[in-house]
């Protein structure tokens, strides 16, 4: 904008002083450009205006007929053009000569727009920056709906802007107003509007599911129409002008409380745009005794999420791990989420119930499960030591029945055998075994003693147990002993030293 003292100094010189352009733009220490719009708004027709001669004039004619048989072309692309054909200039004024014969667009005029009471409501949300949760950083995001009629707004804040979320907030609007508008009004939200092709919209089957449940119509607007969503534009205005700033909260149901207050007591006590003579408030009052009634039950609000269970009993939901019963590794599950509760169905089966945590990278486990797991490992070790234990002495499977029968602890058998068998192997283990039974002793302990007094009656010494892995490539390796004379050479050397 020029200053009206300098635009009126400006037309002063040109119509009383006869000054030309370029003096007035030296002498009042500004751009010969503003000098010429000064005198353009003051009238001054564009060819009675002295210009000076540029380098772009040949070629202003070509630029005038390109730009009218393609008005969008960019001024980069042109320049390119008359580079070609000769023009020598720079880009930068070459941008501001494209802009002064570019054709202008024609201002749109727009019809206010006027609803019936109850008929229309507006939604959207808006953000206001990040907030920590549960050691998370989350976005805080505002769900606004508006009432186009009386104006009257529902402010709702979260931290994720998820299907379950967003039916939520309806459904919390809904209950605030006492009612449901016939037309809920959407921008092209993700939430809303899956897909769109000029005119054809293909809505979000959940949301379709959720307004027949709630018997309303979900109209999207145009593409590049702000003014059809005009109310609950200028309401997320207001939301950051007069609510948001120096507001402090402790956590969301306190802002929420809040928010509540304010559309109230602060929003509501304002005049209504279309009726100076009444508040929101009062127009709301009017408007609410309108509203659909709402349906006797509740639709079943929750986020749906397919997930694959990998080789751990987890599955992944918004950043989380959740656990489930161990049996459904390798599956594909169906997260169903609440804002704070995460069930998983293995079809129409419910395995798993955990709180929801809005955190990130948590691991969620039941303590029911985790001992099932642990437990079903323990068995498989144990089944692993007596799979080994009777490969390698095929009698000690009549040990373990015996043991059995008279109430002994399996595991503990089972790990001492395998500790006899890393020490003494599988032929003295089965002598040993064999021996123990025949002496009506199943146990361990007798196992032992046959093991040891055979070794004694061969005059061999103790065995040294090694603990390796259970890994039968290890236990099967062959060792090939090393000649000793060697060592007795070093130890004669040794002596003839000391002599």
């Amino acid at each position: 904008m020029i200053p009206a003292e300098l635009a009126a100094k400006i037309r002063r010189l040109f119509h009383a002083e006869h000054w030309p352009v370029g003096t007035i733009a030296r002498q009042c220490g500004v751009h010969h450009q503003t000098v010429r719009r000064a005198l353009l708004h003051d009238g001054v027709p564009l060819a009675a205006l002295p210009t000076r001669r540029s380098k772009a004039d040949p070629f202003v004619p070509f630029i005038v007929k390109t730009l009218e048989d393609y008005p969008g072309l960019h001024a980069s692309r042109l320049y390119e053009m008359v580079k070609e054909r000769g023009y020598d200039g720079g880009p930068d004024y070459f941008r501001a000569i494209v802009g002064r014969h570019r054709p202008r667009k024609a201002a749109e005029a727009f019809l206010r727009l006027s609803t019936l009471p109850a008929e229309q409501a507006q939604v959207d949300w808006g953000h206001f920056g990040h907030v920590e949760v549960e050691g998370a950083r989350r976005p805080l995001v505002a769900f606004v709906m508006v009432l186009s009629w009386s104006r009257w707004m529902v402010l709702r804040f979260g931290v994720d802007m998820r299907m379950g979320s967003f039916l939520g907030h309806h459904e919390a609007a809904f209950e605030a107003l006492g009612g449901v508008p016939r037309v809920l009004l959407y921008d092209n939200l993700k939430s809303a509007v899956t897909q769109r092709i000029g005119d054809a919209v293909v809505f979000n089957e959940t949301l379709l599911q959720f307004a027949s449940h709630w018997r309303y119509e979900p109209r999207p607007c145009a593409p590049f129409r702000g003014n059809e969503k005009g109310r609950v534009e200028r309401g997320i205005r207001d939301v950051r002008t007069s609510f948001w700033p120096a507001r402090t909260w402790t956590d969301l149901d306190d802002l929420n409380r809040q928010a509540e207050r304010w559309c109230r007591e602060v929003r509501g006590a304002r005049k209504n745009p279309d009726d100076r003579t009444r508040t929101v408030a009062d127009a709301f009052a009017e408007e609410r005794a309108k509203l659909r009634t709402l349906p006797d039950d509740r639709f079943a609000v929750a986020d749906r999420v397919e997930v694959k269970v990998g080789k751990t009993p987890y599955v992944r939901f918004d950043g989380n791990d959740y656990m489930v019963p161990h049996d459904r590794v390798r599956r594909s599950l169906t997260v169903v989420a609440t804002t704070d509760t995460v069930r998983v169905l293995d079809g129409a089966v419910e395995v798993s119930r955990l709180p929801r945590s809005w955190g990130k990278g948590r691991q969620v486990e039941d303590p029911a499960l985790v001992a099932a797991l642990a437990a079903e490992k323990a068995r498989a070790r144990e089944s692993r030591g007596t799979n080994r234990v009777v490969t390698a002495a095929p009698t000690a499977r009549r040990l373990l029945e015996l043991q059995a029968e008279r109430g002994g602890n399996i595991g503990s058998t089972v790990a001492r055998l395998g500790e006899l068998l890393d020490a003494f192997g599988a032929d003295e283990l089965e002598i040993g075994v064999v021996e123990a039974i025949a002496a009506d002793a199943p146990h361990v302990g007798a196992v032992r003693q046959v093991l040891d007094r055979r070794r004694r009656e061969a005059d061999q010494p103790p065995p040294v147990a090694v603990a390796l892995p259970d890994d039968p490539r290890l236990r099967t390796v062959a060792v090939r002993p090393r000649p000793l004379g060697a060592y007795d050479q070093l130890k004669t050397k040794k002596g003839g030293d000391r002599g």
